[in-house]
């Protein structure tokens, strides 16, 4: 008999189902996806959730979904077709664009970010959901307690403050992420600095439009005060080219163009990305954030995620002097309370002493 990866047991499908979205034999299931031909997510991912939901009893239902929702119409469209259900787990991007919306009444939802069987039965699918979900609260929690918060970077970002969480009153989303990629948006409200932008911007996924990336050829330095883009600094041709990027997508949303939301780093060391990030830059930008060497901010629009994003690679971010980020690496353990979750969870462990570099990126661009 020939096994296929549809065929196979995917210990990371139980941690989505089982640990993650809590499913329980006789519930109901919807499992979301894309389209075969959109190439961002595998077919086989969603089918071996949907073979193992079966196997653990729930009454399992798939659907195929457009890839975007692009106006108030196609929402309500695509909220009508989730009601009845008692869990729904997205395999597909339309799951992103809803995750900000207070405005939706669903069932229960998961965000899945396991874009092909290989990120499904890797240590990023696998790793404990409890442990992480018990560190993100830690890390949470220290970020709210820090008199202090800085930022800085290879390339010269410098950014700093206290964070002023009294103003941050938004819940953080209304689905829940699988894998967890990342902590609870920090306000850009009571910080300031110089942050370097290299590579690339990219959009958010929370709308559609084009051009999705505007490359950098030169590293450019945005300086924000609070929750304002004050100006950037660098080659002068390049920041024309991104202060016309922010007039035409602001232009087009109706948005305050240099309004800066809030920013986080990535805590999953399982998180990876193995082809090259400019090659395939929608997949990277929708799944890459999670490792610990991203952090990204959420501009242009006041509210996260915003439609612009910045990427900043191996950060060091410090709270009140400690380096809980360093280069790029989440020590977890210099966070109050961490080492007891770690000692309780080996496998999480062991995967923060050997987290995974691949991010799209050579060592040193």
């Amino acid at each position: 008999m020939i096994t296929t990866p549809e065929s196979t047991q995917i210990d990371g499908a139980m941690a989505l189902l089982r640990d993650c979205v809590g499913g329980k034999a006789g519930e109901r299931l919807l499992i979301v996806r894309e389209p075969d031909s959109t190439g961002y997510y595998d077919d086989f991912a969603p089918r071996i959730a949907a073979n193992t939901g079966r196997d653990m009893g729930l009454t399992v239902f798939e659907t195929v979904s457009d890839t975007f929702i692009t106006d108030d119409a196609g929402k309500s469209k695509l909220v009508d077709t989730l009601s009845g259900f008692d869990h729904i787990v997205f395999f597909s991007r339309v799951g992103d664009q809803i995750r900000f919306s207070s405005d939706v009444k669903i069932p229960p939802s998961t965000m899945c970010y396991t874009l092909d069987v290989e990120a499904l039965n890797s240590n990023f699918g696998k790793a404990c959901y409890h442990g992480m979900s018990e560190i993100k609260h830690a890390i949470d929690t220290a970020f709210e307690q820090a008199e202090t918060v800085r930022v800085t970077c290879p390339r010269g970002t410098d950014y700093s403050g206290k964070p002023s969480w009294d103003a941050d009153h938004k819940p953080e989303v209304t689905l829940k992420r699988f894998p967890l990629l990342v902590p609870r948006p920090i306000p850009a409200q009571g910080m300031s600095g110089k942050i370097a932008l290299s590579n690339f911007l990219t959009g958010t996924g929370s709308k559609v439009y084009e051009p999705y990336m505007l490359e950098l050829p030169k590293v450019l330095f945005a300086c924000v005060t609070d929750n304002q883009i004050t100006h950037f600094e660098g080659n002068y041709e390049c920041v024309q080219r991104v202060e016309a990027h922010y007039h035409a997508i602001s232009e087009q949303f109706g948005l305050d163009p240099w309004f800066v939301d809030s920013w986080h780093a990535g805590i999953h060391p399982g998180c990876h990305f193995g082809a090259n990030a400019k090659d395939d830059i929608i997949r990277w930008s929708g799944s890459a954030f999670g490792n610990p060497r991203v952090l990204h901010f959420h501009t242009c629009g006041e509210y996260a995620p915003g439609e612009i994003c910045w990427h900043i690679l191996d950060p060091t971010i410090t709270l009140d002097g400690i380096a809980v980020w360093e280069n790029g690496r989440l020590i977890p353990e210099r966070i109050n309370g961490v080492s007891e979750i770690l000692d309780r969870h080996q496998n999480l462990a062991d995967m923060f002493q050997n987290p995974t570099t691949q991010i799209g990126f050579e060592d040193g661009v």
